[in-house]
């Protein structure tokens, strides 16, 4: 049995279940709504480009590198964008959650909020993970502030560390929660899905 298995993660707003070819239609509603693939400073496929993500990230699960999840909203029932936990090792009880976008329309909800408290109370809690990573382009500042709130703290910036689509470098900020910090962090989550709610 490998150390992060596929598995159904449920909260009360939100599902994370394994990805499958099957989410394919879904996932493309999600990603028109805003274009979200023409983020120059972010990598999100395109509709054309869909099944091949798809593929590729089911490719990384067999090879035990990636386990990538549908989101699915509750209050709908479809599916509204994909995360996944990746980078995975097991020897040193790490993991990086990233690879993250969701439809226009639930962004800035209490939806990532609660996918994020799924994530890390599984890999802190289940797995007993001494640290969970995010990393994302220094020009992505909606992604800096989120990663940010949820207490993560900036480890540094790998410079040209790779190339968008377009061309141009990225410098990637590198982010980390530790096992220590973890209570603190579930605390600030817990109480902001409950602001978020009331």
């Amino acid at each position: 049995m490998p150390w992060l298995a596929p598995l159904v993660l449920r909260g009360t707003g939100v599902t994370l279940e394994p990805l499958a070819r099957h989410h394919h239609d879904e996932l493309i509603a999600s990603v028109l709504d805003g274009e979200l693939w023409r983020l120059w400073y972010t990598n999100i496929p395109d509709p054309a480009g869909m099944a091949a993500e798809i593929e590729r990230r089911l490719g990384l699960l067999e090879t035990g590198s990636m386990l990538p999840f549908a989101v699915i909203d509750e209050a709908s029932g479809s599916v509204v964008g994909m995360t996944t936990y990746m980078n995975i090792d097991p020897v040193a009880r790490r993991v990086e959650i990233g690879s993250t976008w969701y439809r226009r329309r639930v962004q800035r909800t209490a939806l990532n909020t609660e996918c994020k408290l799924l994530l890390l109370s599984h890999a802190f809690d289940a797995l007993e993970c001494i640290a969970v990573e995010f990393r994302t382009a220094t020009h992505n500042r909606q992604s800096r502030r989120a990663i940010e709130r949820l207490g993560a703290k900036l480890d540094g910036v790998l410079r040209n560390h790779q190339r968008f689509a377009n061309g141009t470098l990225r410098d990637t900020c590198v982010y980390s929660i530790i096992a220590s910090e973890w209570p603190a962090v579930h605390a600030g989550l817990v109480a902001e899905l409950e602001r978020t709610r009331a």
